[in-house]
């Protein structure tokens, strides 16, 4: 069973501008959110630790969950459901957020304990969970927990610098959990922001000597992604969406992918996923990099089943 922690929420996505008027469609998300829709689209068994709210915001993204078989461990509770407004420019996401006091903040690391499920074999947490506050904490704690058992961590911090108030606290606990984190994968931004005084590759290979990461993995958008374990670095070009309706969850996808992948071969240990050869981290990368694309064709995040991918 892989856990799956971190933000829901309800992107309100352009979908066009009649006479010049913005218009929005409500669509379920949230990085983390999105991520285990992937997982579970892959055929994975995927239990989803967040809380999600009574309200009517809430009963959709419960709704979406339950069409992929997600289990939901938390009870849902009465505060409101978290918003994001998603701004297209070429098919280029910009984001507003709106989450204090909402629901999927009514985090503690007790509850989170209480609500893990013996079966459990890995864990995943990223984005805007490990930004502040109280909920951060009980993730980081809860993420070292799970390390602490030899499940499998997987980290996306997918970096939202508009929404870090304090950079400084943020930086330290991604570096933190980059020590304890089995599988990594950081786009170019994060990467722009977590390390900004040095170029994409030399920043790369910092984190990579920080990490004790088994599988250290960097997107690139358009110029692709690189996939490095101690033994091996394999860069794989990007996949072709045609045609492009926006970028909408695509790096939460490749994630998805990754985990999903990672489990079904058997890889999901440390050792393992470390002593992947050449061909199947090759392998694995361009599945992801397949499913990011195909994610692409759709408005918002839609990621693709395991049928889609022809494996």
């Amino acid at each position: 069973m892989i856990l799956v922690g971190g933000e829901n929420l309800i992107d309100f996505v352009q979908t066009d501008t009649p006479d010049g008027a913005a218009l929005y469609q409500a669509i379920p998300g949230g990085s983390c959110y999105n991520c285990a829709i992937a997982t579970a689209r892959q055929g994975q068994d995927v239990t989803y630790m967040t809380p999600v709210s009574e309200d009517a915001l809430g009963a959709m993204l419960e709704a979406r969950l339950a069409q992929d078989n997600i289990a939901l461990a938390a009870q849902r509770v009465s505060q409101p459901t978290s918003l994001a407004v998603v701004s297209l420019a070429d098919g280029i996401p910009s984001y507003q957020f709106y989450r204090e006091g909402t629901a999927e903040r009514q985090i503690s690391y007790q509850q989170l304990i209480e609500t893990c499920p013996a079966k459990a074999t890995a864990f995943h947490i990223g984005s805007l969970a490990l930004i502040t506050g109280a909920d951060a904490q009980a993730w980081e704690a809860f993420f070292e927990s799970c390390a602490e058992k030899g499940m499998m961590t997987c980290l996306d911090p997918n970096a939202r610098p508009g929404l870090i108030a304090n950079k400084a606290e943020y930086v330290e606990r991604v570096l933190r959990l980059l020590g304890s984190a089995t599988l990594v994968k950081l786009s170019d931004e994060d990467l722009a922001y977590l390390l900004p005084e040095l170029p994409l590759l030399e920043a790369f290979e910092k984190i990579r000597a920080l990490s004790n990461a088994a599988l250290l993995v960097l997107t690139m958008g358009q110029k692709g992604a690189i996939g490095a374990t101690a033994q091996h670095k394999i860069a794989v070009p990007a996949g072709v969406a045609s045609p492009l309706a926006d970028t909408v969850g695509a790096g939460d996808t490749f994630m998805g992918t990754l985990i999903a992948q990672i489990t079904k071969n058997g890889w999901d240990t440390h050792k393992a996923l470390s002593s992947l050869s050449p061909e199947n981290l090759q392998s694995l990368l361009e599945v992801a990099a397949t499913a990011a694309a195909l994610n692409c064709e759709r408005a918002g995040c839609n990621p693709p089943y395991l049928e889609e991918l022809h494996l």
